[in-house]
């Protein structure tokens, strides 16, 4: 049994203090998390992002990617779309996504339907990433069973000799079963913690039409307290 605990010693946050719509508010809490990592070195990954759907048994399935989309139309992550997140996704349309820096008493939560993204952004992205990440992005079936590692490394060397590393970011193309998803909100939740477990969380409600919660709209969200 764990009989350790930690105090809380965060700032806390006051409604007084929160922006007027939820992507200001992250991305302000985002730039403290990066810079965080940049002076103290103790929140490693700051978009690591936690994603959680429901498989077809009705059971939950959480697991950790890394945001790589962050805009009015909600953070977004790139995957396999013949993964187990993405066929999830596909069957029941919800989503939730939480990024957590424990270091600094932190979380945001994310709520509401997942929304493939176009093509044309997830070829810019593509291009972006190095090239030993573009070829994984071939030789990985995600999600689907592997023999042993082997096999693995095996389908990378086959990719890495096919389309082989020129230094251009056209070298590798983008595989048709590679793409990604982004959270369309309904709620994004801002945890602050603070002593004696009194932590505020702060929720931005999505009062606006579903088919534009648009986060950089203050006139569309209300924001409620919720106890902790």
């Amino acid at each position: 049994m764990t009989t350790g605990r930690t105090e809380y010693t965060g700032e806390g946050l006051d409604e007084r203090d929160l922006a007027p719509a939820p992507l200001a508010q992250v991305e302000k809490w985002l730039a403290a998390a990066h810079h965080r990592q940049a002076e103290r070195g103790d929140v490693p990954e700051p978009t690591a992002l936690s994603v959680a759907t429901v498989d077809a048994a009705g059971m939950p399935d959480v697991r950790t990617v890394l945001m790589r989309f962050l805009d009015a139309r909600g953070p977004g992550f790139v995957t396999d779309l013949g993964s187990a997140k993405s066929t999830q996704i596909r069957a029941t349309g919800g989503i939730a996504a939480s990024l957590t820096w424990p270091a600094m008493f932190r979380a945001v939560r994310f709520r509401g339907r997942a929304v493939e993204i176009g093509r044309d952004e997830i070829a810019a992205y593509f291009v972006s990433r190095p090239w030993g990440s573009r070829i994984s992005a071939w030789a990985s079936d995600q999600s689907r069973p592997v023999a042993d590692r082997a096999a693995l490394v095996a389908a990378s060397a086959r990719y890495a000799a096919l389309y082989p590393d020129t230094g251009s970011p056209d070298d590798v193309p983008v595989p048709s079963s590679w793409g990604g998803w982004r959270v369309a909100c309904d709620e994004v939740e801002l945890w602050a913690g603070r002593r004696d477990r009194l932590h505020d969380r702060l929720v931005y409600v999505r009062t606006a039409d579903p088919a534009a919660p648009a986060l950089d709209d203050p006139g569309a969200w209300e924001v409620v307290r919720r106890q902790p």
